[in-house]
């Protein structure tokens, strides 16, 4: 870093961090209070129930993603399917089942406000769907022609760029590309009719219309999607995710985590949505549709042919599948689209009277056959070969005080894999659920994604058991217990081993305020050095955190997390952090600082930080330092939004950040980000 671009990095911190503080001030609020809409009240419900460890993240990542889309698309609660509504993951099956008897007892309705006359909604609930549902106009008694589609369609450009003011090691010698990360997204959308989109993105390091991307961005993905087309209900050419069941054969979707199993009540999903999504591992490339057959009784199809990263052996067979989608260095290029896999499958599911079953069958068939180096105990029984099979029947009841869902799958080979839960709803407000699967270590589905404690449909026994209460109005209790026991080896577990899992969360919401508050207990075991014998690790984690609306369109968050891990030895940690949102005419503010202090990584905490629009940022924070940001929003013109944002970090413990290509020579760590998005 030169002497010039030196001062201005310490111009720039010393800003953002002045404005971070000035805005954090009560001083600085005033007037009634308001529910701004462009406060997004899913991103801290999103933040609250996702469950940060390592195995999650990614697929934290896409149920961010998914959110966003579907924030952007609305879907038309007068013309909404059961199918639609099971997008939502925040929604039981019970919830989904009175909203769609409602709309059949009293029509098309008015405005969301009608959803206070459905009992089993409450307030947050209600106030998440205001982001995802529209009260529009009931599907025409005929459908319109396609020149009326296309003359009503609407069209989104959004791009993004971000630009770190920092060197890595990998800038200087290591990366074909430059510093900066950039993409775009285009979506047209006609409403309940017609969607269609194309995204290219772009990581740091990446080469751009160079050697080996000549044609520009290193990742593409496209769709178009027609439904509502009579018995054809849904139809999608190019990149799709499918949902089927408790996602024990196919769920290229996501998972929250364990939290959101209470919300979901254990309920299935048969879903195929379209995808921009930028992440290797999570999307099928084809078609896919969903026919009606009868009344109660749907059938979805779908064909994928694409390519995928690999290492090799040197026998010319796949060793592992590579899903980073890192294509910065000569060895990563050397992995990609090193493999092709063609996948086909289908879902038959039938419902009625709130019964309910399906059956599910997935084929792939790989070019290469996969051979994973099983010299380590916990690869023993990683998929092998160049065909595999997976079926599986789920099945279930929804009614208004219980429910039951499961699904039973085996695959080429046999292994069994099961999940099952019972829910119910008591008198006082209570809502009570369990949940128990068996996965089988030799059991393997390459799109198998349900609830687990490891992060895979395999090598799991467990029970899950959930309570919510909600003594009054304003308050919701929420309580969970899971247990899960592996019989076989894991990742750094050489033997059998047992895993204990808890969580206490309490909110209280008012009319300004909202009181969340969290407790987290959980024990697993790892390998000392010499393998032969295990070492329990237990790890507490609290949260409080203060929600405080001020009207005029501004709002605050206070959060306090702690960690306490014992393992080896005992390391503590916590953090403090200030966020707050402000609008003043067309322009948006967002300000966040966060002091940390952890002895080690085992003792990280995750921090939630205002992203731009499509942005996941929930970054792990541990040593001692702080981070800062600002973020601001223009409107200038209608349909047009300006954003820039500026986040550092700072470090008080070390000298250099990060290690190998990633290293950086110096303490603190800098970005500003810019996205536009035009709408026409």
């Amino acid at each position: 870093m030169n002497r010039e671009d030196y001062f201005y990095f310490r111009w720039l911190r010393l800003l953002c961090l002045s404005i971070v503080i000035a805005a954090t001030s009560p001083a600085a609020f005033a007037g009634e209070p308001s529910r701004d809409a462009d406060r997004r009240p899913w991103e801290s419900y999103f933040y609250d129930i996702a469950d940060y460890s390592d195995n999650s993240i990614t697929l934290d990542e896409d149920a961010y993603e998914m959110l966003c889309e579907m924030e952007d698309n609305p879907i038309n609660i007068n013309t909404a399917t059961r199918t639609d509504l099971e997008q939502l993951p925040f929604l039981t099956a019970r919830q989904i089942e009175d909203i769609m008897e409602y709309l059949y007892r009293y029509g098309p309705v008015k405005s969301l406000g009608e959803l206070m006359l459905i009992p089993s909604i409450d307030y947050p609930r209600r106030r998440l769907l205001e982001c995802f549902l529209t009260a529009g106009e009931p599907a025409p008694p005929e459908r319109p022609s396609l020149k009326e589609i296309l003359k009503r369609a609407g069209h989104k450009l959004l791009v993004s760029y971000k630009q770190p003011l920092y060197e890595r090691k990998g800038d200087r010698n290591g990366y074909l590309g430059y510093p900066a990360r950039h993409s775009f997204n285009y979506t047209l959308d006609s409403g309940d009719y017609l969607k269609a989109g194309l995204a290219g993105a772009q990581d740091s390091g990446e080469p751009f219309f160079s050697s080996p991307n000549t044609m520009g961005y290193d990742h593409y993905a496209f769709y178009i999607q027609m439904k509502n087309m009579g018995r054809l209900e849904n139809i999608i050419a190019g990149h799709y995710k499918v949902q089927f069941g408790m996602g024990l054969v196919a769920n290229t979707g996501f998972s929250l985590g364990k939290a959101s199993s209470l919300e979901q009540a254990g309920r299935t999903t048969n879903a195929l949505r379209p995808t921009l999504s930028r992440s290797p591992a999570s999307y099928l490339q084809g078609a896919a549709a969903t026919i009606r057959l009868t009344r109660d009784m749907l059938m979805s199809a779908f064909v994928s042919y694409r390519p995928a990263d690999a290492t090799l052996n040197k026998d010319g067979t796949i060793r592992t599948i590579v899903t980073t989608g890192y294509h910065r260095t000569p060895a990563e290029v050397q992995k990609k689209n090193n493999s092709h896999q063609f996948t086909g499958g289908m879902n038959i599911n039938y419902s009625r009277s709130g019964y309910y079953a399906g059956l599910t069958m997935v084929y792939t068939r790989f070019d290469r056959k996969l051979s994973p180096l099983t010299t380590s105990l916990y690869r023993r029984y990683y998929p092998e070969g160049n065909n595999f099979f997976n079926a599986g029947i789920n099945y279930g009841y929804t009614g208004h005080s219980f429910s039951a869902a499961g699904e039973t799958a085996v695959d080429q080979n046999g292994a069994v894999a099961t999940v099952n839960s019972i829910s119910a709803n008591l008198p006082y407000e209570i809502s009570l659920m369990t949940l128990y699967r068996f996965y089988s270590y030799r059991y393997n589905a390459l799109y198998g994604n349900s609830f687990s404690d490891g992060g895979s449909v395999k090598n799991e026994h467990g029970i899950f058991l959930g309570v919510t209460w909600s003594p009054v109005k304003a308050l919701s209790l929420n309580l969970y217990t899971d247990y899960a026991h592996a019989p076989w080896a894991k990742y750094r577990i050489s033997k059998a081993s047992d895993a204990f899992d808890t969580q206490l969360r309490a909110t209280w919401t008012g009319r300004r305020i909202i009181l969340t508050g969290r407790y987290r207990f959980r024990t697993t075991y790892r390998d000392q050095t010499d393998r032969k014998s295990m070492l329990r690790r237990t790890a507490h984690t609290a949260r409080l955190g203060l929600s405080y609306d001020y009207g005029s369109g501004w709002s605050s968050t206070t959060r306090a997390d702690l960690s306490l891990t014992d393992y080896k030895q005992t390391d503590r940690g916590y953090m403090l952090s200030q966020a707050v949102d402000g609008k003043w005419r067309w322009l948006r503010m967002s300000g966040s600082f966060s002091y940390f202090h952890t002895d080690s990584y085992e003792s990280r905490l995750y921090g939630y930080e205002r992203g731009l629009l499509h942005s996941f940022a929930f970054p792990a924070m541990y040593g001692h330092g702080i981070r800062y940001s600002l973020m601001l929003r223009a409107d200038p013109v209608k349909n047009i939004i300006v954003i820039i944002k500026a986040g550092i970090t700072d470090y008080f413990d070390r000298a250099k950040i990060s290690s190998g290509l990633q290293q950086i020579n110096g303490s603190s760590q800098a970005d500003i980000e810019l996205q536009t998005r035009l709408k026409f």
